[in-house]
Formats: structure tokens, C-alpha cells, sequence
């Protein structure tokens, strides 16, 4: 994991070998606290692991988010998938509700899940082709159909910013299950074009950073579009860095473990 300021890395973190990175976040203490599939972690600036949890074999941590300092909401999947608050200081679960309906493949399950400000949950059903969101006691309130949703958002103005990996498309839906704005990765020129866009950030300013692993170094790793689907930024840069599954943008507005401050 890269810190980055003015385009220069100020910051680095390895884990070593093993599969990948999913989720990351930047707490408003100085700590980043993030998921490598066979496990997630809280490190400190000065890179020591204050908190560790090991997925049990069968099972995989692609999704995690901050719930003040203390607890972490943390999406396991398994047979059955679990999805978990727990307090990284006592280790107890304060919250756990089974999934059954995920599917099969426990590695396609389910990616990037989040706590909205209204404390409910909004799950992408990566392989099970839905959105659903849940409230607080994992009773259905919503559902979108969609191909395949790495990534679901709530944004600040109530619409559901989601990813469709299969379809290589960023969508934004209403409440009312109508899109209000697309974008295309077939939409970005030639020389710029991503592959396989996973995760996608909504920033304060309105424009979308979509994110990519690169297409193994042959493609960038993030855009950032206007709403009116101009390309602003682009960041290709393997010498440095590598595949951009997750970013967090730190000039935002708000903080991080607040749900619902990022449109993240």
C-alpha cells in the first residue's frame, strides 16, 4: 500500500506474498486498517499490527469498514457467508447475520459491503448479480438486479453508485431502481481505456475515480470523470506503483470511520 502526496510516495507498507488487497482505509488516527482475503489487520504509521483477524480456512475477508475507532464491520464469506461487527478491543461480536443466498463460490461472493449513515447495510452480491440493502435487522428494504456488483455506494444524495465488473460499466440508480447517470469503460479514448473496473470513489466535487488492477501493467490503474464523462486524471505508473483496486482520497471531506462521510 502506497501513501501518496503531491505525486510523490511518502509512505509505503508491504504485508509480503499471499493474495489480494480488497479494502483499505486511512483512519483519522494515523491507521490504516485493510483485508488481504486470508486475513484483514490494523497497521499504525509506525508499522506495527495493533489488531488481526485470520479468515478460517474456507472462508475469505474481501470486505471491511471502519465503525468509529473501535469496531470494525467485517463481510466473511463462507458457507454460509457471515457478516460481523466486532470490537477490536474486547474481540467480541457485537453483530453476526449469515448470508445464505450468496452462492456456491465462496471466492465470488461478495467484495466491497458498507454500513450507510443510516446504519443500514448495502451489499453487493458480486456472483449472485444484486444489490440488496438490509436494515438494521437484516430485513430486505432494497434491491437493484445487476450483473455482477464489485462495489455499491451510498451516496450523499441518496442514489447507489455501483460497479458491474462483467459489463465494464459505473451506473448510478436512484431509490427508485432508474439510472441517473452511466459511465462506459468502452467510453474512455483508446489510450486510456481501463480493464476490469472494480471499485469507484465519488468525490466531493462531483466527478468518479474508477479503479483497475492494469491489466498486468498494459493499462492505467485509475481515471477520474466529470459528470459530463471527461477524463481529468489518469494515473498509469508501474515503475512505482502497482494495481489500484482500492484508493482513498484524502483531501475529502469527512471522517473515515463515520459511516457514510465517504462516498466510498
Amino acid at each position: 500500500m502506497f501513501l501518496i502526496n503531491g505525486g510523490k510516495i511518502i509512505w509505503t507498507y508491504s504485508t509480503g506474498k499471499g493474495w489480494e488487497y480488497d479494502d483499505i482505509w486511512l483512519l483519522s488516527n494515523g491507521n490504516i486498517l485493510f483485508s488481504r482475503m486470508g486475513w484483514a489487520a490494523e497497521v499504525t504509521p509506525q508499522k506495527k499490527i495493533v489488531w488481526r483477524i485470520d479468515a478460517p480456512k474456507g472462508t475469505e475477508i474481501h470486505a471491511l469498514q471502519p465503525i468509529g475507532l473501535d469496531k470494525v464491520l467485517v463481510m466473511r464469506n463462507g458457507t454460509p457467508a457471515q457478516l460481523m461487527i466486532i470490537n477490536k478491543k474486547t474481540g467480541a461480536v457485537e453483530t453476526e447475520h449469515d448470508i445464505t443466498d450468496a452462492g456456491s463460490g465462496v471466492h465470488g461472493q461478495f467484495r466491497r459491503v458498507r454500513m450507510t449513515a443510516q446504519g443500514t447495510y448495502l451489499v453487493p452480491y458480486l456472483q449472485a448479480g444484486k444489490v440488496v440493502e438490509y436494515d438494521k435487522d437484516f430485513k430486505q428494504i432494497w434491491s437493484y438486479q445487476i450483473n455482477s456488483p464489485w462495489a455499491a455506494i451510498r451516496l450523499h444524495n441518496g442514489n447507489t453508485l455501483i460497479t458491474d465488473e462483467r459489463d465494464e460499466l459505473t451506473r448510478e440508480v436512484n431509490p427508485q431502481g432508474e439510472t441517473v447517470w452511466e459511465f462506459k469503460l468502452s467510453e474512455l479514448p483508446p489510450d486510456i481505456r481501463l480493464a476490469g473496473s472494480q471499485t469507484c470513489v465519488r468525490l466531493d466535487n462531483g466527478n468518479t475515480i474508477l479503479c483497475s488492477r492494469g491489466n498486468g501493467g498494459k493499462t492505467p490503474q485509475l481515471v477520474e470523470i466529470t459528470p459530463d464523462k471527461k477524463a481529468v486524471w489518469v494515473l498509469k505508473d508501474w515503475k512505482n506503483l502497482g494495481p489500484a483496486t482500492a484508493i482513498q482520497i484524502l483531501t475529502d471531506a469527512g471522517i473515515p470511520e463515520r459511516p457514510g462521510d465517504l462516498q466510498r
